[in-house]
């Protein structure tokens, strides 16, 4: 294991990231950390417990007066500090998030980890850039202005698919409105969280500004959304998880940020390039081992080109790489775990009874057959209104259907409570236009699926949620705006106090 994760050493205080110091959970239970590629473990920890969370947000608190108060340059040197910081460890964060996640080396190295050091340089610079409203004079001889200013303790929890990523979508934009964050990971995927928040503290960030507790939704999960000290939640996770999270955040009046589950169309109109669509519905299907909100599941293809691009996804879908994650050629690696494997497998074999598996459909066996692995899938002829077109699988599974006219093309897209991503494919500018113009989501690619950068937000429509991630748009969620208006003469009764003193 420590060829694997050399970092493991620096959790043998604990896993719980409290006013700047490692420190055991004190709930009385344990949680261990399995490797989905071997089902060995990794890290036993102890799980945070309410009086951990306590602690938590209590060091937020303590640490906001001073934190909020720093200039914008001060925070700014920081994060430019903090990116430098990511940068040196990059090569322990990819480990870990292969390790914790079964993603492939290559894409945490490729992707996660250099995505996670561009945020933070980006809210590094953006930390200076967050002004108010203009000033002037809107009502008579008074002058009036707009205030940006932090919010408070951020109380936020992070899902398992992204642990790393993440943890910077949610602690980066409020540390760099000034705010303090206690976050809360998944407990399968603690790792890279914790490894974030002590680069924040080696770069200079004061303690308790980044807070880490890592324990169970129903106890320290809860705990915190429900915390009288935490004054916004910002979750990202399942649908039903997030409507429990809102009911919660809703009896203590919070600011909330939900971004939950998607169910993203790939439209393919007959004048598409198929081998161009084929490719892209292959990586944005698999990526993550398809255990991505924004992850494209459903394929709706024109039907000149419907049999073609199944024939085509199929034969490309069997020259994935199914294997370790730390191997070379490895493209999909396992699911973050057994029983999730176990799920997906479980909706593809409902499937069977009224839909066509084209290719995968099974879990591998041989040197991998301990692993919770599946092989990338593709169901065809599925109806509209059946599981696998309207649930969320989660899984290394796209759904491909035909459909007629543009009009039945874009409703078909639009009928899912869903609405967080999309694609259509096309070489028709009006076609692309109006894609992205009656596509109810959130964000919508044309001839692309997947790609996502800093300055853009990331956010969803319907139940699958509001808010933004990355982007100027996600910096504003984490500030709260205050009208200043000034008077600007002498006189001692204006002519607006008669409709409360009357005339005189």
């Amino acid at each position: 294991m420590q060829d694997r994760f050399p970092a493991q050493e620096r959790f043998s205080d604990g896993a719980q990231y409290i006013a700047g110091r490692l420190t055991k959970g004190t709930s009385g239970a344990t949680h261990t950390v399995i490797d989905p590629a071997t089902g060995e473990a990794v890290l036993t920890y102890e799980l945070a417990g309410a009086g951990d969370v306590d602690a938590a947000v209590a060091a937020a608190r303590a640490a906001f007066p001073g934190w909020s108060a720093a200039t914008p340059g001060e925070r700014s040197d920081a994060l430019h500090r903090f990116a430098s910081v990511l940068a040196g460890h990059a090569e322990d964060l990819a480990r870990a998030e292969s390790l914790q996640c079964g993603k492939p080396l290559k894409l945490t190295r490729e992707f996660d980890v250099p995505g996670t050091i561009d945020n933070t340089s980006f809210f590094a610079g953006a930390a200076r850039h967050l002004a108010g409203q203009s000033a002037g004079e809107y009502s008579g001889d008074h002058t009036s202005y707009v205030r940006r200013e932090a919010i408070g303790v951020v109380g936020s929890i992070a899902p398992w698919n992204y642990p790393l990523q993440m943890a910077a979508w949610k602690i980066l934009p409020a540390i760099a409105a000034g705010n303090t964050i206690v976050l809360k990971p998944a407990e399968l995927t603690p790792l890279t969280s914790l490894l974030f928040a002590l680069a924040a503290t080696e770069a200079g960030i004061p303690d308790g500004v980044v807070n880490i507790v890592t324990g169970t939704g129903r106890v320290a999960g809860e705990h915190l959304v429900g915390h009288p000290d935490v004054a916004m939640t910002s979750f990202t996770g399942s649908t039903a998880v997030g409507k429990r999270v809102a009911e919660v955040a809703t009896a203590t009046v919070k600011r909330l940020h939900l971004e939950l589950g998607g169910k993203a169309p790939l439209l393919v109109f007959d004048d598409a390039d198929l081998e161009a669509a084929a490719n892209g519905a292959v990586a944005g299907a698999l990526i993550n081992t398809g255990q991505d909100c924004t992850a494209a599941t459903r394929a709706y293809v024109q039907r000149p080109l419907y049999e073609a691009f199944v024939e085509r996804t199929a034969a490309l879908m069997e020259t994935v790489r199914v294997g370790d994650p730390f191997a070379p050629g490895t493209d999909l690696g396992p699911l973050v775990s057994h029983p999730q494997r176990d799920r997906v497998a479980a909706f593809v074999d409902r499937a069977r009874g009224y839909a066509r598996v084209v290719t995968g459909g099974e879990a591998p066996l041989g040197e991998l057959k301990n692993g919770a692995y599946y092989l990338p899938t593709l169901i065809a002829d599925a109806a509209q209104d059946s599981e696998v077109v309207q649930s969320e699988i989660f899984g290394p599974v796209l759904v491909v259907l035909p459909f007629d006219g543009d009009d039945e093309g874009i409703a078909l897209a639009n009928d899912t409570p869903y609405g967080l991503a999309a694609s259509a494919w096309t070489r028709d500018v009006f076609r692309a236009n109006r894609a992205t113009r009656e596509i109810k989501a959130g964000c919508v690619w044309i001839n692309d699926h997947i790609p996502i950068i800093s300055e853009m937000p990331h956010g969803g429509y319907k139940a699958s949620g509001f808010g933004k991630d990355m982007s100027a748009y996600s910096f504003e969620e984490y500030t709260q705006v205050k009208h200043v208006m000034f008077d600007n003469t002498a006189v001692a009764r204006k002519p607006w106090h008669r409709t409360v003193f009357g005339d005189s």
